[in-house]
């Protein structure tokens, strides 16, 4: 395993190249976002529900457009990044929509030495377990986050996707946490003609681990939730079916590409 300064600095300067792209993208479409609509997808407003008032801690925000969205919906959002680029934009964006909503430069693991509070709801969702080593340490941050009686909602792609090559042409990586994956790929998922050609180093996490490391840190499993689509087309061989519902192309409602979760802190 990658010792953390590591892992820390080559994922860092990826992100914050990407950052850079994203905001900029189609995909992420910040003009609309702008004018109110929001990022959030079904799967996690269905798990929402009534956020009004709630403390909520964003975990691996990016550059905050859910994060800000979540406090649209009225709650108190405090969004967290290791990209001291993804922070300032999503800063400036707090200040430009005038929303009730703070942003903290840290990565998870230190976390609880740099924010003293608790929150109802410790949030992260779509690609952010596979850039953290240690499932175990990243359930106890979330427990130490939660309030008594709070809860994790986690949305995430599913680990049988990760197994794949970039293209879905074979099977890469095994589905267990047994290598550090160090790749280098052009592009970004945003925009996949970037320039960008950066390291990455990532981890696949079994569902028996995510959920193992929940348990170990205290928390009650009362959800899990598994989905055979992608509610963003950010994969290689994507194709489109019903609205706001992407497939890999020769394994539609075959492969399961996310799934979610939701633990309580007793």
């Amino acid at each position: 395993m990658e010792s953390m300064p590591d892992y820390l600095k080559v994922n860092r300067e990826l992100w914050n190249k990407r950052t850079h792209v994203h905001v900029k993208s189609d995909f992420h479409e910040m003009d609309v976002f702008k004018a109110g609509k929001t990022s959030l997808k079904d799967i996690e407003l269905d798990l929402l529900g009534e956020i009004a008032d709630k403390d909520i801690l964003h975990l691996q925000c990016h550059f905050g457009q859910d994060s800000l969205s979540l406090a649209r919906m009225g709650a108190k959002v405090t969004g967290v990044d290791f990209s001291d680029q993804a922070i300032e934009i999503a800063r400036g964006l707090t200040e430009e929509l005038r929303l009730d909503a703070k942003f903290v430069l840290s990565d998870v693991y230190a976390l609880p030495e740099v924010l003293k509070q608790s929150f109802d709801i410790v949030y992260t969702t779509y690609g952010v377990l596979g850039w953290l080593p240690d499932m175990d340490k990243w359930a106890q941050v979330v427990a130490h986050f939660l309030k008594p009686g709070g809860k994790l909602i986690l949305v995430e792609f599913h680990p049988a996707v990760w197994m794949f090559d970039n293209d879905f042409t074979y099977v890469q990586y095994p589905y267990f946490n047994t290598e550090t994956i160090v790749e280098t790929e052009a592009g970004t998922y945003a925009d996949k003609s970037a320039d960008i050609n950066l390291a990455a180093v990532s981890w696949n996490h079994p569902l028996s681990e995510v959920f193992s490391a929940l348990l170990k840190a205290g928390l009650q499993i009362d959800h899990f939730g598994e989905y055979e689509y992608s509610p963003y087309p950010c994969f290689n061989s994507i194709v489109a079916g019903e609205t706001g519902k992407y497939y890999i192309k020769g394994m539609e409602w075959k492969l399961p590409m996310v799934y979610s979760v939701i633990a309580s802190k007793k």
